[in-house]
């Protein structure tokens, strides 16, 4: 496996390869980023490259939120990826990626990005295309993989490469868990022992938001609100629990692909968590 730091450099060392797999992400790597990469292996057959990209990418970052914090992990990112199947890491500086300002950014549309985690993070998705888009300019990769844990980053992502008709599949990787149940985040590493145990609850309520609706319960407000009040009673600081379209994150609608999405702030952490019903 090789690790590069200049774009130069990777563009020349995927020179023979016209299939790419690529996964995006900023490093300090569990289970769940390793399953895409190995997902990408699968998809990308032996003779294509699979390329892993680390970089925290600042412009997705609120100036009160953790960038200057974010655990960097380098060494041991680049042992668990040469372990499941990576060819490339790609890991550039700030400088290499933002080698003067970056004044023309990617910005998705607001009926998108800007409800659910755009709107307590606003900004968060402009920074997250600007980035995803400048990386595909740079490994052209036929595919990419990234999580479904992150589901509305997913599906922003995948209409910004519809809609700019770049050549890449966009393939979506299951949420991977801890054996308690716990969606598996680089922040997780914040958290206390005390704090994982309880972090099983947002999983929890939404199963339990799920659970009303499918025994009938139509009135989506109040289960939404219902489920806030929960984690507020448990001691959480909640930004939304809500139940949503599949398709296109809109309103509840019966008969139609639905998905129970959560954004909590358990202590100083922010979790994130998402269920789909069929």
């Amino acid at each position: 496996m090789q690790v590069i730091h200049t774009i130069a450099e990777l563009r020349q060392a995927l020179a023979a390869h016209a299939a790419r797999g690529f996964v995006p992400t900023m490093g300090n790597l569990h289970d769940g980023h390793l399953a895409l990469v190995k997902q990408a292996r699968e998809l990308v057959g032996p003779a294509g490259a699979v390329v892993a990209s680390i970089f925290v990418n600042r412009l997705q970052f609120a100036p009160h939120e953790d960038f200057d914090t974010y655990p960097r992990t380098l060494a041991r990112d680049c042992e668990l990826l040469a372990g499941a199947g990576c060819d490339i890491v790609f890991a550039p500086s700030e400088k290499e990626l933002y080698p003067e300002h970056q004044g023309y950014k990617v910005s998705p549309p607001p009926e998108l990005a800007d409800i659910l985690e755009g709107h307590f993070r606003p900004g968060f998705f402009t920074g997250v295309c600007t980035v995803v888009h400048k990386l595909f300019n740079i490994v052209q990769p036929t595919l990419a993989v990234f999580g479904k844990k992150d589901y509305q980053q997913l599906m922003v992502l995948r209409r910004m490469t519809a809609q700019m008709a770049l050549p890449i599949a966009i393939h979506g990787g299951e949420t991977r868990r801890s054996d308690e149940g716990l969606a598996l985040s680089s922040r997780n590493g914040y958290l206390s022992e005390a704090e994982k145990v309880e972090a099983l609850r947002l999983s929890r309520t939404l199963k339990a938001l799920i659970a009303r609706w499918q025994a009938g319960e139509r009135d989506v407000a109040a289960l939404e609100a219902d489920a806030l009040q929960s984690l507020r009673d448990a001691g959480w600081a909640p930004d939304y629990v809500t139940l949503r379209r599949q398709h296109d994150l809109g309103a509840a609608a019966e008969g139609q692909p639905l998905v129970a999405l959560a954004a909590a702030r358990l202590g100083t952490t922010r979790l994130i968590d998402n269920l789909e019903l069929s």
